[in-house]
């Protein structure tokens, strides 16, 4: 479990593909407090670590994890959001996130406002998604605040610091970010279409 607040950006130094699994071997502040198996969530992706190096650890991603994110359109040399998992007794500054990424969205508009910058994304409709004005969402492994969803779109308000210490500043038109929705408001979701299945 995370909380949608980035801890650090990560480097993306190789990328090994093998069969249908992409190998990311990463390099980041706290490489020395990893440990192997232990879940790190990189733009909002759930991976175990499966491999620690002195400059570097070694995450993979399998086909069905590919298929619903962005992973596989990184390159040597991007920067990585992460977060690792929470711990309990911390106070918990986003929201809960799994790492079980929903699909993507596509950066269709960035507007800067007087030192913060609003993103407007769309995406395909999904039946996981509850448009609720203010509600949460996460981007990219960022908890973040939804402004004036519609059905296939939503806007977001990044901070400066958020901006800065996130890969959001590299974001473009046309570029493709991780969605998470709210954990929530999927189960809300799941239990009304189990109720409605057994009225049937």
């Amino acid at each position: 479990m995370f909380t949608g607040i980035i801890e650090t950006l990560g480097q993306v130094l190789r990328i090994e593909r093998e069969g249908s699994n992409i190998h990311f071997n990463i390099a980041c502040a706290f490489l020395n407090e990893l440990k192997v198996d232990q879940s790190v969530a990189h733009n909002g992706v759930c991976l175990t670590v499966t491999q620690i190096h002195d400059d570097h650890y070694t995450v993979t991603a399998i086909e069905e994890t590919i298929r619903l994110s962005n992973l596989s359109l990184l390159r040597e040399g991007d920067d990585i959001n992460l977060e690792r998992a929470v711990k309990f007794e911390q106070r918990m500054d986003g929201h809960l996130v799994q790492g079980h990424v929903d699909g993507t969205a596509e950066v269709s508009y960035i507007e800067i406002k007087n030192g913060s910058h609003e993103f407007t994304f769309t995406h395909s409709p999904h039946k996981k998604f509850i448009h609720i004005d203010k509600g949460s969402v996460c981007i990219n492994g960022v908890s973040l605040t939804l402004i004036n969803p519609q059905r296939t779109s939503f806007k977001v308000a990044i901070i400066p610091f958020t901006f800065q210490h996130t890969n959001f500043k590299t974001l473009k038109v046309g570029d493709r970010v991780n969605i998470e929705y709210d954990l929530i408001g999927k189960y809300i979701i799941e239990r009304l279409d189990q109720i409605k299945n057994h009225e049937h």
